[in-house]
């Protein structure tokens, strides 16, 4: 018993130490990818948009373009869609700006292409909004760009492209936004509609008419004397 606890001992450290360093290694692997993610689609807007020589009117075209080319290549090597969302819109915000973009306007078009793409090859729509919504505002950070304007637009745009999609997938990703990005209950309380009030109103019970009084106290008429002849 002794003997099986001492060798049981090293062989379960062994087997920890593999496993964090697997982790570990993993891990850096992944930021690897992101890292070279966000440079590539930097640089195919920025080069993209200086060669069409007007960046105002084709932003919304190479943004769209950009994003699809990242679904389908996701969809074809069957998996990455949810954890290069994020590095794609980060590259795409900082590509914008490098030639002068909107930055505000591209954020809205970037979360709307991103949310309706991955809806439109059955992946997690709120997950994608939400990394999508991550890359923007930690592009607009590190640009030292309108932090809070952005976040207004991408939010609204977040959650009206889910509503393109359906009830359900507008719902999630309200949820999993208000959960995650700082300031949105606010945003979507001052930009979304209110409930009408008409449907908060329950109606009225109706009571069952009583008979009335004058019915019910009512004395049944005597017959007619008869004329004495």
């Amino acid at each position: 018993m002794t003997e099986e606890k001492k060798t049981a001992g090293p062989e379960l450290q062994k087997a920890g130490t593999t496993m964090k360093e697997g982790i570990v290694n993993s891990l850096k692997g992944i930021n690897e990818v992101e890292a070279e993610i966000v440079t590539l689609a930097r640089n195919t807007v920025s080069q993209t948009l200086r060669a069409t020589g007007d960046v105002a009117k084709e932003c919304l075209d190479v943004t769209t373009d950009v994003v699809k080319g990242a679904i389908q290549a996701t969809e074809e090597v069957g998996t990455g869609l949810i954890m290069g969302t994020k590095s794609v819109a980060k590259g795409i915000i900082l590509g914008v700006s490098d030639v002068g973009g909107d930055v505000v306007k591209v954020a809205g078009d970037v979360v709307s292409a991103a949310v309706k793409g991955s809806a439109e090859v059955g992946a997690d729509v709120a997950t994608v909004a939400r990394r999508t919504v991550d890359g923007v505002i930690e592009a607009t950070k590190e640009i030292g760009g309108n932090v809070e304007k952005v976040t207004t637009t991408v939010v609204v745009e977040a959650v009206n492209a889910a509503g393109s999609v359906g009830k359900t997938a507008a719902r999630a990703v309200t949820d999993v936004l208000l959960g995650a990005v700082g300031g949105a209950k606010e945003v979507l309380n001052a930009a979304l509609p209110k409930p009408s009030r008409v449907e908060s109103v329950q109606p009225t019970p109706v009571k069952a008419s009583e008979p009335s009084e004058e019915k019910s106290s009512a004395k049944p008429k005597s017959p007619p004397k008869k004329e004495k002849a």
